[in-house]
């Protein structure tokens, strides 16, 4: 039997026109999420930079690509077009990026870029995937007899949507944290947005409460079963239902199973546009700087979706 690859086909004008317009859009909406920012209460001192001008240049930073000297003529770009309303030094962008309260402004960034497509995507994926650092980690190799190194990494936890592939949370770890861990929190945020009819994840997800977590929400989970494990209920009837359909009705189960491939599409998109590398040597600043890059990819996204849709005023996307 030959097997035949499924091809899809792409609107070539839609992607025209949102690669031809997406820096100038990626700006506006930027500008847009930053604005809601909550500004903290001003007590004593110099007055500092507002956060919606330190947020937009953080993440544009990313998106640019550029070092912190050289974008500075981009933040002055913003500035002249009223994207920000100060420019600040490019030092005060890697100290924000250090800043623990910046985690949860951008993860809350993240959550509201994907809202505008709350009633395009009912089906995820979930799986987490590694961004190297520029710092080594030293040891003595006993067998050999000489020091051995290795380049550390961090870990993002995230959710997409398998039709767009928009990141609809994430949470962020050290590099040999278990997978499993942050199911609960991550889907939790997503369903906190998004109805969840359908959760497709890898083995290291198996677990009796992953899938009773995800049939309380009124969807399915599409996890496959190890192969040292039974049918067994103790008490679930849910887990014996699954097994038997992983069991006896494989090909349809895969077929599901298989839109868990998109989270890799998303990984896969973040670090070819935006790098799988990230230059901060604070571990805060580490995972704020892919935070950044995440929040980047989802607006991209929602900028292809706009022309894909149609659906182009600056007040329909985050609705």
């Amino acid at each position: 039997m030959k097997m035949v690859k499924q091809s899809y086909a792409q609107n070539w004008s839609a992607y025209n026109k949102a690669q031809m317009n997406e820096k100038q859009l990626f700006m506006e909406l930027l500008c847009d999420l930053c604005n809601d920012a909550e500004e903290p209460e001003y007590v004593f001192g110099r007055l500092k930079i507002p956060v919606a001008d330190i947020l937009f240049c953080s993440a544009f930073k990313i998106y640019s690509g550029y070092s912190g000297r050289r974008f500075t003529t981009d933040m002055r770009t913003a500035k002249e077009d009223n994207y920000i309303s100060k420019v600040p030094h490019y030092n005060s962008l890697f100290n924000f990026l250090k800043n623990l309260n910046t985690s949860a402004i951008l993860m809350k960034m993240i959550q509201k870029s994907g809202l505008s497509l709350k009633d395009v995507e009912t089906k995820f994926a979930i799986d987490a995937s590694g961004f190297s650092t520029t710092r080594y980690r030293r040891w003595f190799d006993f067998k050999y007899g000489h020091e051995r190194d290795f380049r550390i990494w961090v870990k993002a936890h995230v959710v997409c949507g398998v039709g767009t592939n928009i990141v609809t949370a994430v949470r962020l770890s050290e590099a040999r944290a278990h997978d499993n861990k942050f199911f609960k929190e991550l889907i939790n945020d997503t369903s906190s947005n998004f109805n969840v009819c359908e959760m497709s994840a890898d083995k290291a997800y198996m677990s009796r409460n992953n899938l009773e977590l995800v049939d309380s929400l009124g969807g399915k989970a599409y996890i496959p079963f190890r192969s040292n494990v039974t049918g067994k209920q103790r008490g679930s009837k849910l887990w014996g239902k699954m097994y038997h359909y992983f069991k006896y009705n494989n090909e349809d189960f895969m077929k599901h199973y298989h839109l868990r491939s998109n989270v890799e599409s998303t990984f896969s998109m973040i670090k070819r546009k935006f790098g799988d590398t990230v230059r901060s040597k604070d571990k805060t600043a580490q995972f704020n700087e892919i935070l950044c890059k995440i929040l980047c990819h989802n607006i991209c996204v929602v900028i292809h979706e706009m022309h894909e849709m149609g659906f182009y005023k600056k007040t329909e996307w985050a609705s």
